[in-house]
């Protein structure tokens, strides 16, 4: 699967993204954010990762800068299964946070998820990511008013998780209508 929004492309990773996706993601401070992340993260690990098999209705994608001359590996998002319910995941590069970037590649997923008619879609966020919830809320997303805890491998704990789930499905196909697919 493959989306293009106005300053991002999301696409599968290759083999030969190994070394900037350990790059862009193997920051202390991202890692910290995403559950099953071990840290420190290199390029074996993201070979491993790039390497898993696909799921041909569940996008797991890098999410590229457009406009350089060459696009950049900026973050990664994904739906993948969670204890028998689809839940979306992403992280962005320290470098890029607060540009909207998290928002633009999640629609693009969710349009995906409705073009191949998933479920309704859950998330969540640690409790001191709160930027992540704020994400989530602009793709339609409601905390259910609960948190569980989660092991955390970058931090070597478990750490408290606010849970969410999509909003009315009709809303969220709207909102996420516009966004251009290509298969």
């Amino acid at each position: 699967m493959f989306a293009r929004t106005d300053r991002l492309y999301l696409r599968p990773g290759f083999t030969e993204d190994a070394p900037a996706l350990a790059a862009a993601i193997g920051d202390e401070a991202v890692a910290r954010n995403l559950a099953s992340l071990p840290w420190p993260y290199g390029p074996a690990q993201a070979a491993s990762f790039i390497d898993l098999p696909d799921e041909p209705l569940l996008p797991r994608l890098l999410i590229l800068l457009r406009g350089a001359a060459q696009p950049r590996i900026i973050g990664g998002i994904g739906i993948h299964q969670r204890e028998g319910q689809l839940e979306l995941g992403y992280w962005i590069a320290r470098a890029h946070w607060g540009r909207g970037f998290a928002t633009e590649a999640g629609r693009a997923v969710m349009a995906i998820a409705r073009a191949n008619r998933l479920p309704r879609l859950t998330s969540g966020h640690f409790i001191d990511n709160a930027a992540s919830g704020a994400v989530l809320r602009k793709l339609g997303f409601r905390a259910i008013g609960r948190s569980e805890q989660r092991s955390n491998a970058a931090r070597g704990t478990t750490v408290s998780c606010a849970l969410y789930e999509e909003g009315d499905a009709d809303a969220a196909a709207d909102l996420c209508a516009p966004m251009p697919l290509a298969a």
